[in-house]
């Protein structure tokens, strides 16, 4: 890990130097470092709530956020590939594709360093309409948890918060497995009302490649880019 830290690790701080090395390895991806990282492996479970939460992951799967169908033993890639973005900021991209019957779904989300330096920008789908903080906290047992914090929605002049009663909280849990020598991912969704709404669990192995030569392929970047944080 040389040059300047990665977005994760100022985010987190000392708490960076608590996860275990495989996951200290994966989250310094970034531009100083020049390694991007692509996990390959099969989620055990992609699931969803109850029947009233279908209409807006399919809504949402227009746009590349959430998945819109469930499934077990799914293949997936996972690609995390540090660019500069058009607002000169620092992003990592975060673009699951799962290999599901019918066809491929993609989940993307692009990732940048908050302006305070304490937290990470989230920002989903192929148009970055929806933002979320992130706040990531190592566990005693070198696992990593990342937590959702405030919501929000922009388009055009529209900026709000979106409200506790229709957004979802999100949860991850990603770990080092030194038996089966793979990352371990646990994600879930949640409302404040209406309970789980969407979650996947799987694992995977992953591989480092030189981002300053391979570059960012086409189609890895979102088709618009917002500025606001």
């Amino acid at each position: 890990m040389s040059g300047a830290p990665s977005i994760f690790r100022t985010a987190m701080g000392a708490d960076f130097h608590r996860l275990h090395p495989q996951l200290q390895r994966r989250f310094s991806v970034g531009l100083a470092g020049g390694e991007a990282c692509t996990g390959r492996g099969v989620m055990d479970r992609i699931w969803h709530g109850r029947g009233f939460v279908k209409p807006f992951l399919a809504l949402g799967g227009t746009r590349n956020i959430l998945v819109p169908r469930q499934g077990r033993n799914v293949p997936f890639v996972i690609e995390n590939v540090p660019y500069t973005d058009t607002y000169g900021r620092e992003t990592v991209t975060f673009v699951r594709t799962f290999d599901l019957p019918g066809g491929p779904r993609r989940f993307d989300a692009q990732m940048v360093l908050s302006p305070q330096g304490d937290r990470v920008l989230d920002y989903l789908g192929t148009h970055q309409h929806l933002a979320s903080d992130l706040h990531f906290r190592a566990q005693p047992d070198g696992s990593l948890l990342i937590r959702s914090g405030e919501h929000r929605f922009r388009e055009g002049p529209v900026d709000c918060r979106v409200p506790s009663l229709v957004g979802g909280d999100a949860e991850v849990r990603e770990s080092w497995d030194e038996d089966a020598g793979r990352f371990r991912i646990q994600v879930r969704v949640t409302n404040s009302r209406f309970g789980p709404l969407f979650g996947y669990e799987g694992s995977f192995t992953a591989t480092y490649t030189d981002v300053r030569t391979c570059g960012v392929r086409p189609g890895l970047r979102p088709v618009r880019e917002e500025a606001r944080a």
